[in-house]
């Protein structure tokens, strides 16, 4: 099985709604991206994303939170691979405290898993499989 991880913080930029909420939508992005590299590195090829089986959302995200997004490949078909995400929470901005407060968390909050299919055409496949 092959994984990646991106750790990243999430911006003012990010923030969404009230309260420096960030919208669903941009993890689901950032699924998209550890998706890409996951393709590159067993395909040699970005492919497509075909859909997700599911998303669950399961705590919120602010602006200033740093966060680990990790994909996995769990099954490899002729064109499909099949993947599984998650969004992990790794540094809380403490806004509450002053505006540049933050703190690592003792343990990671899972924020947000989900599974999904992409789709590597056969022509586009580039690196030899074993």
């Amino acid at each position: 099985m092959l994984t990646v991880t991106h750790t990243l913080r999430l911006s003012q930029q990010d923030a969404h709604y009230g309260g420096q909420l960030v919208d669903g939508a941009r993890v689901l992005a950032l699924f998209g991206d550890v998706a890409t590299e996951l393709l590159i590195r067993h395909d040699g090829d970005e492919g497509l994303f075909r859909a997700y089986d599911s998303v669950d959302f399961l705590a919120p995200l602010y602006a200033g939170d740093f966060i680990e997004v990790t994909g996995t490949i769990t099954k490899v078909g002729r064109t499909a691979r099949t993947m599984t995400f998650s969004c992990k929470k790794i540094i809380q901005s403490r806004t509450d405290l002053s505006a540049s407060a933050a703190e690592v968390l003792p343990e990671k909050i899972v924020t947000t898993t989900a599974s999904g299919t992409c789709i590597v055409p056969l022509e586009k496949q580039r690196v030899a499989h074993e």
